[in-house]
């Protein structure tokens, strides 16, 4: 989640969602201790009191500029090795299992 909102920026918990393939009932879980540890925020919207808008935090924002260039290497790592057209298929079939999962299967 942390990923999503360091790079996207401010998203909808259903934007959230549908990016990690999270159920919507363990988002709140996840945003709670994320929330509590003050890595994030909810932003409620002034338009529609249903929308609640999810941002980063200066510390989760902190966290993310320590974690992700580790993270980003391991997966560099992972992918060693695997041609440009082996990627573009890896990409295509997780985002056709993606929208499979985002459309509750």
């Amino acid at each position: 989640m942390l990923e999503v909102l360091y790079h996207k920026g401010m998203q909808t918990v259903q934007q959230i969602c549908n990016r990690i393939l999270l159920a919507s009932g363990s988002m709140t879980y996840v945003i709670d201790k994320l929330e509590q540890k003050g890595l994030l925020k909810r932003n409620f919207c002034p338009e529609d009191r249903r929308v609640i808008h999810i941002t980063i935090t200066e510390s989760g924002k902190k966290i993310m500029d320590k974690i992700f260039p580790q993270h980003r290497k391991v997966i560099e790592k992972l992918f060693d090795g695997i041609d440009q057209e082996e990627k573009q298929q890896i990409i295509s079939v997780l985002k056709r299992v993606g929208q499979k999962a985002s459309s509750g299967i």
